[in-house]
């Protein structure tokens, strides 16, 4: 049987839910669908928020030969038998590659000239910074677009499309679980229905403690695991650390995706306490890059061990934070005279840098600012 969040799918434009920064009036998403405008993008954004329905709905837009992969287990010779197929077509070639991150630099080189001769128009699809996972020379030759959680609002709608009977406690506690994941809360809902046949804020619930008997790497329990993970090394507990990530590594996890947690972690949770942890984290990093699975997990293994021990101070983190929030509160505030460049002879004779010392130990905040501490 068809599953319920396939059966509700938007198929045009006018059903879509959320995303008005891309598809309302006058945005870009929307120009281009009703301009049948051809060109290569990437979706980013949290899973369950509409990355493949918006593809879909663009694709159909055009008049062309539309085929969707994903990239945890797509080949180049998939690839090349698309492209094969349509070679003497006059139709223009549309891919959908979910999980774009999930290919390695070689996977991603080999679709560049496809894409720069226009034999292909991609569309990938993730949940990660394309900055970090998609290669500059394909990055360069696509557009980005962020694609956001879905509003409350949106959930609201999402939720009545179904047709399910429940009641305003029931749907405000799933739009609370689901937090702004779409097919999670139509999953949740069609298992309900399933196992009780009317859902309340219980049902739900129970139906909740038999949803994730195996690891998604796109749904709630990834997000659970990471966070696991990363509350172990902060509260320095190597051994829980440990865990959850051999239940990452054995569940299919990507291991850079873990990598790159732990660049972060080493300046967020460890700072300033233990500096050389950052330089850890990022050779853990690169021998992730370098060596891959299966004997990286072992580097993955050290490197979680040693953050996980390692002593704590979040103070720069904190502290930069802070810092933003007044930048945010207070916007450009004047930077002390003293403080200012002095490119012409004109700014030196107005009192630009007049009264500089290197080594001074004077307040250097602009004045509005001045004996603010932020470590």
């Amino acid at each position: 049987m068809e599953p319920l969040a396939s059966q509700i799918r938007p198929l045009s434009l006018s059903d879509y839910v959320g995303q008005k920064h891309l598809v309302g009036d006058n945005k870009p998403l929307k120009i281009a669908i009703e301009s049948s405008h051809l060109f290569s993008f990437l979706l980013w954004g949290p899973p369950g928020v509409g990355k493949t329905t918006l593809a879909r709905i663009y694709a159909n837009s055009i008049d062309s030969n539309y085929h969707e992969l994903s990239a945890v287990s797509a080949k180049k010779d998939e690839i090349k038998s698309i492209l094969k197929l349509h070679e003497k077509s006059n139709k223009p070639t549309i891919l959908l590659l979910d999980e774009i991150h999930r290919f390695n630099k070689a996977q991603q080189d080999f679709l560049l000239p496809y894409v720069e001769t226009g034999k292909l128009t991609l569309i990938g699809a993730t949940t990660e910074n394309p900055s970090f996972e998609v290669i500059p020379a394909l990055l360069s030759r696509c557009r980005v677009f962020i694609i956001e959680e879905l509003k409350n609002e949106d959930m609201s709608e999402i939720i009545n499309r179904t047709g399910a009977d429940l009641d305003q406690k029931a749907k405000d506690w799933l739009i609370q679980m689901a937090n702004g994941d779409a097919r999670q809360a139509i999953t949740m809902i069609e298992n309900t229905l399933n196992i009780y046949k009317k859902i309340t804020v219980e049902t739900l619930k129970e139906s909740l403690q038999n949803k994730y008997l195996r690891y998604d790497k796109k749904g709630e329990e990834h997000y659970n695991t990471i966070s696991a993970y990363i509350k172990s090394m902060r509260a320095s507990s190597a051994d829980a650390a440990l865990y959850y990530l051999a239940r990452m590594i054995d569940s299919g996890e990507d291991p850079k995706f873990i990598a790159r947690r732990m660049v972060i972690f080493a300046s967020e949770d460890i700072g300033i306490a233990q500096p050389s942890a950052l330089i850890y984290a990022n050779e853990v990093f690169r021998a992730v890059e370098t060596i891959g699975l299966p004997e990286c997990q072992i580097n993955l293994a050290h490197g979680t061990v040693l953050l996980a021990k390692a002593p704590k101070n979040r103070s720069a983190c904190d502290g930069f934070f802070k810092a933003m929030k007044d930048v945010k509160d207070h916007g450009n505030l004047p930077i002390p005279m003293n403080l200012r460049n002095t490119p012409t002879k004109f700014m030196e004779e107005i009192g630009y840098g007049k009264g500089y010392e290197k080594y001074t130990k004077e307040d250097l905040l602009p004045d509005k600012l001045k004996g603010t501490k932020y470590i």
